[in-house]
């Protein structure tokens, strides 16, 4: 590992013991659009593990299953294929920043959802990056209105550095948990932590509740 990202990783570690950015206020998403402790940007800040895997749309593929009734594994000409959704949404991003109104263009995840027909046990959803990066999130936030794999961003295609060619999009949760480069989705009964919820982040990750770290 480089020193880099040693000390970022060092760095995300101490946040989250010292519980760093907290405010301890909860919010009201229909009454409040900026978080507790959110500041808000213009541009669109890069935040990863140092590692922006160079794919190509003709060499990516998504392999989806676990407990679903009807597994697959799309190229990029069958995800391309999907019917298309376009959704604007605002990234909360769990290091104090926020960037409102983003245009997305990509496959909702309800119409994932309705193709690979997810067991009524599934809780959770379990995702894998081409960096090696995980992360997991409940269900119902994977299964929300807003949610898409998406390979655009305003209206061109999605940057190597911002997760392109594909990343998932969760506007419920912090953006830590919309996986860049993704390779891979399963759906579980049982949570299985990921990359930083592993160093202590949040399960969930609700901005408006606050969930950046463990308890």
């Amino acid at each position: 590992m480089d020193e880099k990202r040693e000390k970022l990783i060092r760095s995300k570690q101490q946040w989250a013991a010292e519980g760093r950015l907290l405010t301890g206020r909860k919010a009201d998403p229909s009454r409040e659009r900026l978080p507790p402790g959110q500041r808000l940007v213009k541009d669109w800040p890069v935040l990863d593990l140092g590692i922006h895997p160079e794919i190509a749309p003709d060499d990516w593929s998504l392999t989806v299953g676990g407990l679903v009734e009807a597994p697959l594994r799309w190229d990029w000409a069958a995800f391309m294929s999907q019917p298309q959704a376009e959704s604007v949404s605002d990234i909360h991003c769990v290091t104090s920043w926020s960037r409102f109104d983003n245009r997305w263009t990509g496959v909702a995840t309800r119409h994932l959802i309705d193709l690979v027909k997810p067991r009524p046990e599934t809780r959770f959803v379990l995702l894998k990056s081409f960096d090696g990066y995980t992360t997991n999130l409940p269900f119902e936030n994977f299964a929300a209105e807003d949610a898409l794999i998406a390979h655009s961003w305003e209206g061109k295609p999605l940057s190597r550095e911002h997760g392109g060619p594909a990343r998932l999009v969760v506007p419920s949760l912090y953006f830590w948990k919309s996986a860049k480069w993704l390779r891979a989705i399963a759906f579980a009964e049982r949570d299985e932590p990921g990359y930083w919820e592993k160093l202590g982040y949040h399960d969930v990750g609700d901005p408006w509740n606050e969930e950046r770290y463990q308890d």
